[in-house]
């Protein structure tokens, strides 16, 4: 399976971090009630975005590693790979996911007048369950409960950790039942009432994603191809047509609805279909898909560093009222602007001083480590 970059899963990525951002204004950068957030809020929420990236997850990484676990004949190779897959995982994610931990806390412990960071005793709390990969259970524990702390997005990263954990034994211990064991999963969240708990371990789109990469392999997954969105505007308005769908299922109006995740987890799955075949089916070449797809290539660094931005905007905001200085303070916009600003800034930061070294040297280590075994390979394979 070809690794080159879809453009149109680059999109989705964008997508799904600026809606994430959009949601957590409320309340995070903005302490007090906005009217305008409030009554959009009424009518669309987009925290699907999660869900988004989930599917999202599951395909990219699926398509790679299900058919190269499967093509191993040996114990040897079989391990070999795992340990190159978490490998190269580890240097991808970890490395920006502890940074920003620790600038959370550093600031949390000393550049937190206004209380925007929270309490130390709750961050420490926080940082610990990030680092342990268990956040998602404390984030479920906490709801409505008790302060969680400034990383509270950590929640969705330890799913999908774990997730990268499991998923290899998944492969080898289900073998050709996988497809079977996997709709399973889809079929039985469908029908549950989804509790704090099952909502921090929520997994169908993780699983409609995994599915909808091995589909790909199939000569029947061409024959399905939406062809039809190549027209003008046609892509572009089924996305557009599938978001708000999605905004409308998030709102306090289906929050009783236990089919409501499902019905989002399908619709996300749709959309990475559909972005899947490589056509710049949902958004034409040009230069808002290149702007997205800056986006979407730095979207890891800006869902780790938009909620420490909304409360450094706080705090700095707080600081200069204090001072009798000018303020973006009553000026939502200029607010507004100044925090994203700062989250473009960081994020490409974080995407050329961590992101892409780390990654490289997962990489690297992973190659020196494939070659270091290699010449055991061949005398096994001529004995």
């Amino acid at each position: 399976m070809s690794s080159k970059r879809i453009m149109d899963i680059e999109v989705l990525r964008a997508i799904a971090v600026l809606g994430v951002l959009f949601h957590h204004l409320a309340g995070n950068l903005f302490r007090d009630p906005v009217p305008l957030l409030e009554a959009i809020h009424a009518w669309a929420q987009p925290w699907w975005g999660v869900d988004l990236f989930f599917a999202i997850s599951g395909f990219v990484i699926a398509r790679s590693l299900v058919p190269t676990l499967r093509s191993c004949s040996t114990r040897e190779q079989y391990w070999e790979q795992t340990r190159n897959f978490w490998l190269r995982r580890a240097f991808r994610l970890l490395p920006s996911a502890w940074l920003w931990l620790a600038l959370v806390l550093l600031m949390c412990m000393f550049f937190n007048r206004s209380g925007a960071f929270g309490t130390v005793h709750a961050n420490l709390q926080a940082t610990l369950a990030g680092v342990l990969q268990y956040a998602n259970f404390r984030f479920a524990d906490a709801f409505f409960r008790y302060e969680y702390g400034s990383s509270f997005v950590y929640w969705s990263l330890a799913l999908e950790e774990q997730f990268y954990l499991l998923f290899p034994l998944l492969i080898v211990l289900c073998r050709r039942y996988l497809v079977w064991v996997l709709l399973a999963l889809v079929a039985v969240q469908l029908l549950m009432v989804r509790t704090p708990l099952l909502m921090v371990v929520r997994t169908d789109a993780l699983a409609l994603g995994v599915l909808l990469a091995m589909w790909s392999s199939q000569s029947s997954y061409r024959r399905w191809q939406p062809t039809f969105l190549i027209r003008p505007w046609t892509g572009i308005s089924t996305l557009i047509g599938v978001g708000l769908l999605m905004s409308y299922l998030a709102t306090d109006a289906f929050s009783a609805s236990h089919y409501r995740i499902g019905a989002i987890a399908i619709l996300s799955a749709v959309l990475v279909w559909i972005a899947s075949y490589n056509q710049n089916y949902l958004l034409p070449a040009g230069g808002l898909q290149q702007v997205m797809a800056w986006v979407g290539s730095r979207s890891y660094g800006i869902y780790l560093i938009h909620i420490p931005v909304y409360f450094l905007v706080r705090e700095v905001i707080f600081r200069l009222q204090a001072a009798g200085l000018p303020s973006p303070a009553g000026h939502p916009i200029l607010t507004l602007l100044f925090a994203f600003g700062l989250i473009a800034l960081l994020s490409e930061l974080n995407y050329r001083v961590v992101e892409m070294p780390m990654r490289n040297r997962g990489a690297a280590l992973v190659q020196r480590l494939s070659t270091s075994r290699t010449p055991v390979a061949s005398s096994e394979a001529v004995l």
